[in-house]
């Protein structure tokens, strides 16, 4: 009888299912909500959490798994994690050299992100391939501000880890790669070769190549769990499987797996998605072109305002969430085409 550990890292929490493949039932799970998901700042657009945030709900959440289950028949740990943060390292994934670190809501790169597109061609050049036009919150454009603003901060870092890669690296006890799914929402990747671009690279940053993991299969086993957590947590000599990113992973945990497939995911932002066959990328620069988990690729459009249009609605009228359903409720669908495209951040889908 087998357990697989499964983590799930988003903005706001860290949860985490254990499953017995055998008995085709959950054997635990557990979420924690993160007191501050980011950090507040007086600088326009900057969005950074804490990666020591990261670190410490996934220890504490992993001590949970261990005292809640039988230890024997853990066989593996994989997770997901938000797209798009970076964390910048030493020689050791604990060796963090940037304290903070800038995740999706950041919007402050606009500058970097004129200068890589100015460099590769203009948008669609870009898009068609990286798989996503340049934008603020993706970790090339980031990497560029970083390495610009902290010249000697970015000299030092050895290693520059997604947040996913970040996590899988502290279960393993050294640098862990990258998946093909979360490297190709970088604007670093070709979407073709899941290969890093040496454009894309040269465009970003100097010695950018030498500082990035290498890049895997989603289903890659990137090593074993560290023995120092063996030890403290008493835990066996499991399998360490590469993270991915939230969003492909939602694709593939809804059972979308054929082209033709939809889904939309109402969170902190909206997105609709599915599985494509071949890199068709938008030409209108509003969508990406993500690799697939499952090898092949996934298409997906980004609302950012989700939540924080709802929520700004629901708090102006004083509303619970169950007087929000009721007066949606109290409509038919379509509003009778009174709509409005709220944002309170800058907005992805349309470029606001």
């Amino acid at each position: 009888m087998s357990l697989y550990a499964g983590f799930d890292c988003s903005t706001q929490s860290l949860s985490v299912v254990v499953i017995d493949t055998e008995a085709r039932s959950l054997a635990f799970r557990d979420s924690a909500v993160f007191d501050r998901p980011f950090l507040p700042s007086t600088e326009p657009g900057v969005v950074h959490a804490d990666p020591r945030m990261w670190s410490d709900a996934l220890h504490a959440m992993l001590g949970k798994v261990a005292a809640s289950i039988d230890r024997s028949r853990l066989v593996a740990i994989g997770g997901a994690a938000q797209q798009h943060g970076s964390v910048y390292c030493g020689s050791r994934p604990t060796d963090v050299i940037r304290k903070t670190s800038p995740i999706w809501m950041d919007s402050s790169t606009a500058r970097e992100c004129a200068e890589i597109e100015e460099t590769l061609g203009g948008a669609n050049a870009i898009a068609q391939l990286t798989g996503s036009r340049v934008f603020p919150r993706f970790t090339g454009p980031q990497i560029r501000k970083f390495w610009r603003h902290e010249p000697d901060a970015y000299a030092r870092t050895q290693r520059i880890h997604l947040v996913s890669s970040y996590l899988a690296s502290l279960l393993i006890g050294e640098h862990a790669p990258i998946d093909h799914a979360d490297g190709s929402g970088m604007n670093l990747m070709n979407i073709r070769t899941g290969e890093w671009e040496p454009r894309a690279l040269d465009a970003t940053a100097p010695g950018l190549g030498t500082r990035l993991p290498a890049l895997v299969p989603s289903a890659t086993i990137v090593g074993i769990l560290s023995v120092e957590l063996q030890r403290a947590l008493r835990l066996p000599a499991v399998h360490i499987v590469a993270w991915s990113g939230d969003n492909p992973s939602s694709m593939v945990g809804t059972g979308l797996i054929r082209e033709g497939q939809l889904a939309v995911s109402l969170g902190t932002s909206d997105t609709i998605f599915g599985p494509m066959r071949s890199p068709s990328v938008s030409g209108d620069g509003t969508g990406h072109v993500f690799a697939s988990p499952l090898g092949e690729f996934m298409g997906i459009t980004v609302f950012r305002n989700g939540s924080l249009a709802r929520e700004h609605v629901r708090t102006s009228f004083g509303l619970s969430w169950e007087g929000v359903s009721d007066a949606l409720r109290s409509t038919p669908p379509g509003n009778d085409d009174a709509l409005m495209l709220p944002w309170f951040e800058p907005e992805i889908t349309p470029t606001v």
